[in-house]
């Protein structure tokens, strides 16, 4: 799968698997934008970061740990993008 085409899932699967479709489209979620907080136009909350790690597990087979770490790999688009791959390339190794 291609970059953009896995950061335009990833944005399709958190708009309909948070529920925020009365409130954003996925398309208006910028890839550097941060999806939690009062700076996110995405506002995700913390029962959104059990969800987002669950969509993580489920459509690439990548475990999100709970911890600081996995704080800073949910921040934004490129942030999960990030995890995404590398994850994939330890699979590779």
């Amino acid at each position: 799968m291609e970059i953009e085409e896995l950061k335009n899932k990833l944005k399709q699967l958190i708009v309909e698997e948070c529920d925020k479709e009365d409130e954003i489209e996925w398309h208006e979620i910028e890839d550097d934008a941060p999806l939690f907080g009062n700076d996110s136009n995405v506002g995700l909350d913390s029962l959104d970061a059990l969800q987002l790690a669950l969509i993580i597990k489920q459509n690439f087979g990548i475990r999100v740990e709970s911890s600081k770490e996995s704080r800073k790999d949910l921040y934004s688009i490129n942030t999960i993008v990030a995890l995404i791959e590398r994850e994939k390339s330890k699979d590779l190794a």
